[in-house]
């Protein structure tokens, strides 16, 4: 998985420098766990030395948080989720079977890559109070995103009548969280089309008429 892309810009370098360390954490925080991992054993499998990753992110608690950032981005700019070209290409359909098959498809490309960090990260908080801090605690970001997108989708013609926002943006945050996708994916064997085609049908059957 490549979870930094290269621009060819000024400091590049540096920027592949990062991408290496997070893709070494990447791969063992979810072989090993957080709290087997060291930084240590980072810089070994990124082939830099240990004092890199402290000047590039601090300790480790400061890595875990920049690495299911970037992981949810799938790159390092700071684009947030419902400015990436996938989500606003889906608001833009014109019927809401069209809208939920565009929305699935760009959250399921998102899941492949950060279902697996996000069991990390909740292993690692019930062990580290402090990664809990380090993420606002007055919302959830994922449910705000399938809020928007409900709000977008029960609008459009094909959608269930009197199918409200809340109940929509319900549907979309529990069929389309990381939990469920490793609970098929990881634990039950499904491959990726198969989970991304069952849970549009589901999807379908509860929101579009």
């Amino acid at each position: 998985m490549q979870l930094v892309k290269s621009t060819g810009k000024k400091g590049e370098k540096s920027r592949q420098t990062r991408g290496r360390i997070l893709q070494a954490a990447y791969e063992l925080f979810v072989d090993k766990g957080y709290g087997a991992t060291t930084l240590q054993g980072i810089a070994e499998r990124a082939g830099v030395a240990v004092q890199t990753i402290y000047f590039a992110f601090g300790n480790k608690p400061s890595l875990l948080k920049e690495l299911v950032d970037v992981t949810i981005a799938g790159d390092d700019e700071p684009i947030p989720t419902m400015q990436r070209a996938w989500f606003i290409d889906a608001l833009a359909t014109d019927t809401a079977e069209a809208h939920l098959r565009a929305h699935v498809r760009g959250t399921c490309e998102v899941l492949q890559r950060v279902a697996p960090i996000m069991d990390v990260l909740r292993a690692a908080a019930a062990q580290d109070l402090s990664l809990a801090s380090m993420w606002p605690q007055d919302s959830d970001p994922r449910l705000e995103v399938q809020t928007v997108a409900a709000r977008s989708l029960v609008a459009k013609p094909g959608a269930k009548a009197d199918l409200s926002v809340e109940h929509a943006a319900d549907l979309l945050f529990g069929l389309l969280s990381p939990q469920l996708y490793l609970l098929f994916v990881r634990d039950r064997g499904w491959t990726q089309d198969r989970w991304e085609q069952w849970v549009y049908d589901t999807l379908h059957a509860q929101l579009c008429g």
